[in-house]
């Protein structure tokens, strides 16, 4: 494990948090079932079931208590479509004394029609919640994986509110959002979009039969002459064909929503289906951005099932949600960009063989962040979800709370 870090004087150098409390006494955990509410009108009705009646967004988390141990202090754990409850940081953290919540998005588990601006509104919820009703006097913002740039594109709109509208033009209101005392960018990437520029299949040849495709952009194709270790010529260009794929499907998905605005139908939103979204090099190249990751391998499993799989990254979505959570063009949630607005004290924790975010993520992130104040660690052997690494688990519980008390956002 390493870290570095940059106080307000702005001198980095290197050194290890030795602070015990992260190794100290364990706690039995309380979990709590969380339910905020609050109203909201749309023309649309883009969450199925209960959760968007009667113009009311519902939302549900999972709040971890350790047990007889009161705090000031609650930890924010937040993705843009996944319930974080089944990981094992946040209970880690709760066992070594510290007050987290696992918040949910009106989007759990269907990213179909996310809309990240909208998101941001319910992390506001939970944010108001935490200090109104709970009494928490110090707010710490963290964001694991897809939470990482989500996170950074909320601490930046509570700090200095810019965004008024959606990605894709729709009015949307931010204000009130109460930023964070802290905040932690823990195995994040830079962004959903810059995700997908990097995992998109460009061999596809017609949208409507994934199964016509250029052999020589095919990663899983055995024709293809071109195989690990990658020519930099090559992956210049499977780059550029990526990309472009990417653009085709912006494009498209705008024409579709002047369509739909033209007056010249009732209709109001439409789905999109792409498939084959999980053909990244780096997951059978070792020498791409090198780390300790798993080649062959990925945090969906084997790459060439995951690329066709109908659970595919960006499989289904609507219009809108393409351009605010899929479009690298359109998305207002780029965590490089973001992260400018951020001053708040920051740690980015990096696993060193992670097997989803792409390895000069952590580090790009810290180095953008405008904060004075701000630490970087590195897990050295631990994979993204920490996945049978009780060690490198315990390493990163006790970075944290090292990190939380340092800073005086910890009692």
């Amino acid at each position: 494990m390493t870290i570095s870090s940059s106080n307000a004087e702005g001198q980095a150098g290197s050194h290890l948090y030795d602070r015990g409390s992260g190794a100290g006494e364990l706690f039995d955990i309380v979990s709590e079932w969380v339910h905020i509410s609050y109203s909201e009108r749309s023309e649309l009705r883009d969450v199925y079931g209960f959760a968007g009646m009667h113009g009311r967004v519902n939302l549900e988390g999972i709040r971890f208590l350790p047990a007889q141990c009161p705090s000031d202090t609650l930890i924010i754990y937040m993705h843009p479509a996944s319930t974080l409850q089944l990981l094992p940081v946040p209970r880690a953290l709760a066992a070594a004394g510290m007050h987290v919540l696992c918040a949910s998005s009106r989007y759990a588990r269907n990213d179909t029609p996310l809309i990240l601006e909208n998101v941001l509104r319910d992390y506001r919820a939970y944010v108001s919640h935490a200090k109104d009703h709970w009494g928490y006097s110090k707010i710490i913002i963290a964001g694991w994986s897809g939470g990482g740039s989500l996170s950074a594109f909320y601490q930046a709109q509570a700090e200095r509110q810019t965004v008024t509208q959606t990605a894709a033009g729709d009015s949307v209101d931010l204000s009130g959002l109460i930023p964070g005392d802290g905040f932690i960018f823990h195995a994040g990437h830079l962004s959903r979009a810059e995700v997908l520029a990097d995992f998109i299949d460009p061999s596809v040849l017609d949208e409507n039969n994934p199964a016509l495709r250029d052999p020589e952009l095919d990663l899983y194709d055995p024709r293809n002459p071109n195989q690990p270790p990658y020519s930099q010529d090559y992956l210049d260009h499977f780059r550029a064909m990526q990309l472009a794929r990417i653009r085709r499907r912006t494009a498209l998905v705008k024409e579709m929503l002047y369509e739909l605005r033209s007056g010249r139908t009732s209709e109001k939103e439409r789905g999109l289906l792409t498939h084959r979204t999980l053909a990244e090099p780096r997951f059978l190249d070792a020498a791409i951005d090198p780390n300790d990751r798993k080649i062959g391998w990925c945090f969906l499993g084997e790459p060439q099932a995951s690329n066709s799989s109908p659970a595919g990254i960006a499989r289904f979505s609507t219009l809108r949600s393409w351009l605010s959570q899929w479009s690298i063009d359109d998305t207002q949630a780029k965590a490089l960009t973001n992260a400018k607005q951020i001053s708040v004290p920051m740690l980015a924790i990096e696993n060193s063989a992670d097997d989803a975010v792409p390895q000069p993520h952590t580090k790009m992130f810290y180095d953008a962040v405008a904060s004075r104040n701000k630490s970087l660690a590195v897990i050295q052997g631990a994979n993204h979800y920490y996945d049978k690494q009780p060690g490198e688990l315990a390493e990163a519980v006790r970075i944290i709370i090292a990190w939380l008390h340092e800073h005086d956002l910890a009692a």
